[in-house]
């Protein structure tokens, strides 16, 4: 909490569990570009602060980007985002199972699709 912000706020507000949060600041799992900018963003520091061995001062250029109301993903982009992000702490089983009923939830409502194949 040295930012003053919990790993539980800072995951909630960039869209993942504590866990992940965990994950990126004990170097377990990379952090990508869009999600080091969300947590720029949300720690309200300039993305260059996780670059340098010294933290940039205060400055109007150091200020992060904000992104006008308007032009944020729509609904599907976000749902399909959370939907990676907690896949990707599923079980190999797990992700099975996950697959198996998105594949069967998609055949019954495209019946064009017959019965999927889900072995492989």
């Amino acid at each position: 909490m040295a930012l003053g912000i919990s790993q539980v706020e800072l995951g909630r507000a960039i869209g993942v569990r504590f866990q992940q949060v965990q994950k990126y600041e004990s170097g377990v799992n990379r952090v990508s570009a869009s999600r080091l900018w969300m947590i720029a963003e949300t720690l309200d520091l300039h993305i260059s602060h996780f670059f340098e061995e010294e933290p940039l001062l205060p400055s109007p250029l150091s200020k992060p980007f904000r992104r006008p109301a308007n032009s944020g993903k729509t609904r599907d982009e976000q749902a399909t985002k959370e939907l990676i992000d907690f896949f990707t702490d599923l079980s190999a089983e797990q992700k099975h199972a996950v697959l198996t009923i998105i594949k069967n939830m998609s055949a019954r409502s495209h019946p064009s699709r017959s019965k999927i194949d889900i072995e492989g």
